[in-house]
């Protein structure tokens, strides 16, 4: 039984891993592509205003490494957050109908001709959804002043199901020009038209949301054992959850408005996580979020390269990979499972 110091050494050489890690998949971003530029180049072109490469660094590569690092940060941080909260570590932060809503959202605005009107038109509408999503579970799921998490899974796949079938309905009667637009976007991509509002604010808003999750680690912890233990341990739990769910939510709902739909990221990180660090949230939160970092900003630098010079959406990569990895973790608990 390691003692807490053994314990705290640990958690250290492996959050110092995982950032030297981070800034390995940084540095294969930023040097991997069509156009191949050394590290010790970059310096020098970036300071190069008229050359092609500084052009392909400033506007490509460096907001989609950004983006890649927020994104992939935020979702496996809200997957390790809400199957916290459920006890499940099936739940992921799209189960909420959060990605349905913001799909429905985006998919209003593309059948109806409003992006040409602005860049961030897409964005704004998925995040509306994606909020208009939240409120709607959250609201319905308060019953006499209490907050029913299983209502709240229920109600948030009922949604789900809802807005896909809307959703499908508005592409069957638009134009076919429209639906390769809808199709790329539901799909997922980290080309945020090199929009640095944009890019910035995604970096801002989940590493803020990474340290307000540091303040709820405690009562995290203790919603392991369930709400009545969490309770009897002096933890107000029906706040600890609101709090928590609407954190994740707006960061999911954000993930998903900038970028589209990235599955399997806040599902398969966090389990895979888990089984290296174990379930303590003092090393699970920081742990997730840079795992979910490496993970996407590597599965970016294969769907912009796998076929070069096009671009593979990356939820069709990260979802290949992480669905591999998940059946792959799945079949080998089911083994050291005893049989009844």
């Amino acid at each position: 039984m390691p003692t807490a110091l053994q314990k705290k050494r640990h958690w250290l050489l492996y959050t110092l891993l995982l950032l030297l890690l981070t800034g390995v998949a940084v540095v294969l971003s930023l040097t991997t592509g069509e156009i191949a530029i050394r590290l010790t180049d970059i310096p020098r072109h970036l300071s190069d205003t008229g050359s092609l490469e500084h052009g392909v660094l400033w506007h490509l590569r460096i907001p989609r490494t950004l983006l890649g690092f927020a994104i992939g940060g935020g979702l496996s941080l809200a997957g390790a957050i809400l199957q916290g909260i459920y006890r499940n570590p099936l739940v992921e932060p799209y189960t909420l109908g959060i990605s349905g809503g913001a799909s429905l959202g985006v998919t209003l605005v593309i059948v109806l001709g409003l992006q040409s009107m602005s860049i961030v038109f897409l964005p704004v509408a998925g995040f509306i959804g994606a909020l208009a999503t939240i409120f709607l579970v959250y609201t319905l799921s308060i019953r006499k002043g209490a907050l029913n998490i299983t209502r709240m899974l229920l109600i948030g796949l009922m949604i789900s199901f809802i807005s896909s079938s809307i959703m499908m309905f508005l592409m069957s009667i638009t134009t076919r020009d429209n639906i390769p637009g809808i199709v790329f976007w539901i799909m997922g991509s980290l080309s945020a038209q090199s929009n640095p509002m944009m890019v910035w604010g995604m970096v801002s808003l989940s590493l803020i949301c990474l340290f307000l999750a540091y303040l709820f680690v405690m009562p995290l912890n203790a919603l392991r054992l369930g709400e009545v233990k969490a309770t009897h341990l002096g933890i107000n739990a029906n706040a600890t959850i609101r709090i928590l769910f609407i954190i994740t939510s707006l960061l999911a709902g954000a993930c998903v408005a900038v970028a589209g739909i990235i599955g399997f990221v806040g599902l398969v990180i966090p389990h895979i996580v888990r089984q290296w660090v174990g379930t303590d949230y003092r090393i699970l939160l920081i742990s997730s979020f840079f795992s979910g970092s490496i993970f996407l900003i590597l599965c970016d630098i294969v769907a912009r390269t796998i076929i070069s010079p096009n671009e593979l959406p990356i939820g069709v990569i990260t979802g290949i990979v992480g669905g591999v990895f998940f059946v792959i973790l799945l079949s080998r608990s089911l083994k050291k499972t005893p049989s009844l």
